[in-house]
């Protein structure tokens, strides 16, 4: 007997059912009511679960038994917040410190047992204990300093041994090992509140209230590195325009001194193909990532010769060091370098803001040109030159490599004048006291003897003045507004041979013009 699901099948699948009914008649009839039966069932489900996202609109995308999980704050539109900041701790309030002076400078200088008799001399004249705090470091013993020198010189101490480091350049010397590393040996002095790190050689003289200036400008807190780079173009080409030159001097900030030391000995091992202390110094900061901080102030002095164009047209910024005095010629004429420098220390303890700073101005009556640097020389030219000519310097110097190219520079120069009628009758400093009086300074520049060339045209020489006079009021807050070059004005003079002319703050509406 057969199994009645089987007949059943059978008789789907049969030319002819029991009846005698054809199979297509059975086949349409029970697939139309399976379609309809599927469509019903389908729109129930879409109607339900359509009603039910309108009714809830805020589980639409993640439905309340899905397997993925949020933050309780994306729960739900009320509670979606931003995260409230931590609260500083009390202790981490930093209190203001208050202004940098000359005790939280230390200085570091290198120097060479070898050259350190004559070389003492130049930091004679701008380092003074018991304000200043400084090492000299040197390559081997020296003789002792007498009792008058150890309250005019920095202590002095002999750098570690550094024959474990690597050093390959052919044409430079290891000692630049050794004079790179001061910073860290300093530090490890354990010298208390200090807030700069000062490097310098021991033939730069520093003008230190100029240097305070310009490190108050920035965070002793943070990483600083500040300095300045050659003036010469080929110079920072050899080695790095994002450098500070060791010998102009540059700064360090105390906590980027700490970061230093952690990793200066195992940075200067990667590095033994380098020439000097300041490349493998710059190496070292561009592997903490800490950038150069230009200073325009301190003057490396890459060039050979007289320094007049550099130092008659100083730019705008203080005047903070200068450097290869053993290079150049005597900043003024006739006396040894020590002699011109303790010269111009007179005029640095009277306004060391103004010093070296370049004011332009003209005789309308004689059609004079007129630029005095204060404290240091002022300039007589016939004829009418613009302010943006005077401000260039002119090429009194050669570059670095003892060529006469202006291209080899890192900044504008100009000749030297070539018309015999316009080259400059040049008074250099004399001397310098303060009138209590006028509450001015007056500095007195008398003319440099020297012969001029012949000129035809028809005005009157400034060899008729032998002597300018210049009365300015000290301005110690000079560097605290905007940089702005002082104004000169001329002033009527009883004395023949005499000028005189007044330096100050230019008033409203004062302009450099003829």
């Amino acid at each position: 007997m057969k199994d009645p699901d089987k007949l059943i099948w059978d008789q789907m699948r049969s030319p002819k059912s029991v009846n005698g009914v054809g199979s297509n008649h059975i086949t349409k009839g029970f697939f139309s009511k399976l379609t309809l039966w599927l469509i019903l069932s389908v729109s129930v489900t879409y109607v339900v679960y359509t009603f039910k996202l309108v009714s809830h609109p805020q589980n639409c995308e993640y439905p309340s038994d899905s397997h993925i999980l949020l933050p309780s704050s994306f729960q739900t539109q009320e509670k979606m917040t931003l995260p409230k900041p931590k609260p500083i701790p009390e202790s981490e309030h930093a209190s203001d410190p208050g202004p940098t002076n000359i005790s939280h400078l230390l200085f570091g200088i290198g120097g060479s047992a070898s050259l350190w008799e004559g070389r003492k001399n130049y930091i004679k004249i701008w380092f003074k204990k018991p304000e200043m705090r400084g090492i000299v470091w040197l390559d081997g013993d020296v003789s002792k300093a007498d009792d008058d020198e150890e309250d005019s010189l920095p202590d002095v101490r002999i750098s570690e041994d550094t024959s474990k480091f690597r050093y390959t350049n052919k044409q430079g010397h290891r000692s630049a090992i050794r004079i790179s590393r001061i910073v860290s040996e300093t530090l490890r002095l354990g010298l208390k509140d200090v807030r700069w790190f000062v490097l310098g050689d021991d033939d730069t003289v520093f003008v230190t209230e100029n240097l305070v200036r310009v490190l108050n400008k920035y965070d002793h807190r943070e990483y600083y590195y500040i300095g300045s780079n050659s003036e010469s173009h080929l110079q920072n080409i050899y080695f790095s325009y994002a450098m500070a030159y060791g010998g102009g001097g540059f700064a360090i900030s105390y906590p980027l001194a700490v970061a230093l030391e952690k990793m200066q000995d195992r940075c200067i091992q990667r590095y033994p193909v380098l020439y000097g202390s300041d490349d493998r110094m710059q190496a070292c900061m561009a592997e903490l990532g800490v950038p150069l901080t230009k200073e325009l102030g301190f003057h490396q002095y890459d060039v050979y010769g007289n320094l007049f164009g550099l130092l008659a047209a100083h730019p705008v910024t203080p005047f903070v060091s200068l450097h290869h005095l053993d290079v150049v010629e005597p900043i003024f004429p006739n006396v040894t370098q020590v002699q011109a420098l303790q010269r111009l220390t007179i005029p640095m303890k009277l306004d060391s803001a103004g010093l070296m700073q370049q004011s332009v101005c003209y005789n309308k009556a004689m059609k004079w040109t007129i630029s005095v640097s204060w404290g240091f020389a002022v300039q007589i030219i016939r004829g009418v030159l613009s302010p943006r000519e005077m401000e260039m310097p002119t090429r009194t110097f050669l570059n670095w490599y003892r060529r006469a190219d202006y291209t080899a520079y890192a900044f504008n120069t100009r000749p030297v004048a070539r018309n015999p009628c316009q080259k400059p009758f040049v008074y250099y400093l004399s001397k310098a006291r303060f009138d209590k009086n006028r509450n001015q300074t007056v500095s007195e520049y008398l003319r440099h003897r020297m012969q001029h060339p012949l000129c035809r045209w028809r005005m009157t020489e400034p060899s008729t003045i032998d002597k300018v006079i210049v009365y300015k009021e000290p301005d110690p807050q000079l560097w605290t507004r905007s940089p702005r070059r002082n104004c000169c004005r001329v002033l009527k003079s009883r004395t023949n041979g005499t000028m005189l002319i007044n330096v100050g703050v230019c008033r409203g509406g004062e302009v450099i013009e003829v």
